[in-house]
């Protein structure tokens, strides 16, 4: 067996193995997935000496713990969180050289919802449909990690970055979402799309990598006939029967049959990503 590889000693609440995804196959009902906060995995991809797709981990809430069995580089960033090795205080957001047989503790995030962990190499599980990405949804790509499961790594080809720490954004107090109405806007009255835009919500404990669900005011339909299945964006306002908006993320359907009330800016979606349940939600119209 391979020494380019590492265990896993805690897996957490819900780790899994991510990339940029995989792009041009809705048509086949694949959604994108991907990381959640693609300019945290960039970031930690470049702290490495990776390239930005390379897949890393994506942690929720809880972190995890992982043995390499080699000498390698590492970076964790995202949510911010404690990091140790063999027990010792270690960087955040800056690289760190792990030892063969050492323990990389990611902890418990101390705000915002996801963190991710590059390794020098990146993970080299093996790729479906083009990328190494777990999709929640549709079940591709290798399944969320395991207590004593064995990741292969790459091969390193670049060096680390020569930084003692990177900038990086912290997770939201208050997330703003900038939308643009439709394309069934017309579904819900005048009152529905006022309240949308002006009242608060939050985010709810429900949500996941599928969509940030909210609670808040509900919106009234102006239509109650029923809606064809019709393709989903990412980013997408869906206002399912309970009448609070949901917002899709990367693991989303490609289709559905409840209305989509409005679009979220792309920008604004790895803060969506870090909104941990409890935040205040405001969706502003694009251009404010």
């Amino acid at each position: 067996m391979t020494d380019r590889a590492l265990s896993v000693i805690r897996a957490g609440a819900l780790t899994t193995v991510q990339d940029l995804g995989r792009y041009g196959h809705a048509h086949l009902g694949v959604p994108r997935s991907g990381a959640l906060d693609l300019p945290a995995l960039r970031l930690v991809n470049r702290l490495v000496g990776n390239p930005e797709g390379a897949a890393a981990l994506e942690t929720t809430l809880s972190g995890c713990a992982v043995r390499p069995r080699c000498a390698v580089t590492v970076a964790v960033a995202g949510a911010p969180c404690p990091v140790t090795v063999d027990g010792r205080p270690a960087a955040w957001g800056a690289p760190v050289r792990v030892p063969a047989g050492a323990v990389l503790d990611v902890g418990a995030a101390v705000s915002g919802v996801r963190g991710y962990v590059a390794f020098g190499g990146g993970i080299t599980v093996e790729p479906v449909l083009g990328s190494r990405s777990t999709d929640l949804l549709s079940g591709l790509g290798p399944g969320p990690l395991r207590d004593g499961a064995v990741l292969p790594l790459g091969r390193t080809v670049g060096r680390a970055a020569p930084v003692d720490g990177a900038p990086t954004q912290a997770p939201p107090a208050e997330l703003v979402l900038r939308v643009r109405l439709g394309p069934r806007d017309d579904w819900f009255t005048a009152e529905a799309l006022r309240t949308l835009v002006t009242r608060a919500y939050r985010v709810s404990p429900a949500s996941n990598r599928i969509g940030l669900r909210t609670e808040g005011p509900p919106l009234e339909r102006a239509v109650h006939t029923e809606l064809p299945s019709e393709g989903l964006v990412t980013g997408a306002v869906q206002v399912p029967p309970d009448g609070r908006p949901l917002v899709f993320l990367a693991d989303h359907p490609t289709t559905g049959g409840y209305p989509v009330v409005a679009v979220v800016a792309e920008r604004d979606l790895p803060a969506a990503a870090q909104a941990a349940p409890g935040t205040p939600v405001r969706f502003v119209p694009a251009g404010r």
